[in-house]
């Protein structure tokens, strides 16, 4: 940072979450499983945050989406404890008010980002259950059918556990189900 010319003040946490609101073990990690990144906030000059910002806490928790996107909900919270300029480096996409680097920050980027397999062909509209809770027939064979042309164009089954909010188990299952081969792991 500061070879760019910032000095670092602080940081955010951005926890990624399931939808069950669990934390998202699908992170990398050579010790550990990760579920935060930080998002570093640097200033050039000496200025002190807005007044937002001195009761803001340093702690988004949304759920993650395309590779190495950052959350949207960042904008919104430095905008109110930052007066600007904002600069944003490793862009992903272009922020109105901002200058954005990156690879794929250009408006006329097509298509934009790496779109993870378990993401592509919209949502699956799995409804929330417990862990025990049985899903009734008809929605077993619709979920089942969906997660299994998911899992056939590539998804892995912990991608669509983390998109379903379902367990790897009950995962497994519904594809059995839906008679899809499955896989060995590690395998695509």
């Amino acid at each position: 940072m500061e070879a760019w010319g910032f000095r670092y003040v602080s940081n955010l946490v951005w926890a990624k979450r399931r939808k069950d609101g669990g934390p998202d073990g699908r992170g990398v990690g050579f010790y550990f499983r990760n579920v935060t990144e930080l998002v570093l906030f640097g200033v050039k000059g000496s200025m002190r945050t807005l007044q937002p910002g001195r009761s803001q806490v340093n702690m988004i928790e949304t759920r993650k989406r395309e590779h190495s996107r950052k959350p949207d909900e960042q904008y919104d919270l430095i905008e109110a404890c930052s007066p600007g300029p904002f600069l944003e480096l490793f862009a992903r996409h272009p922020r109105p008010g901002w200058t954005v680097w990156g690879d794929e920050s250009d408006e006329n980027v097509s298509p934009r980002g790496v779109i993870h397999p378990g993401y592509s062909g919209g949502p699956i509209l799995a409804p929330a259950v417990q862990p025990h809770e049985r899903l009734k027939p008809a929605t077993r064979e619709r979920l089942g059918h969906q997660l299994r042309e998911r899992y056939e164009c590539g998804a892995s089954i912990r991608e669509l556990s983390h998109e379903t909010g379902y367990g790897i188990t009950r995962v497994r299952s519904l594809l059995a189900e839906a008679g899809a081969s499955l896989r060995h792991r590690g395998t695509s």
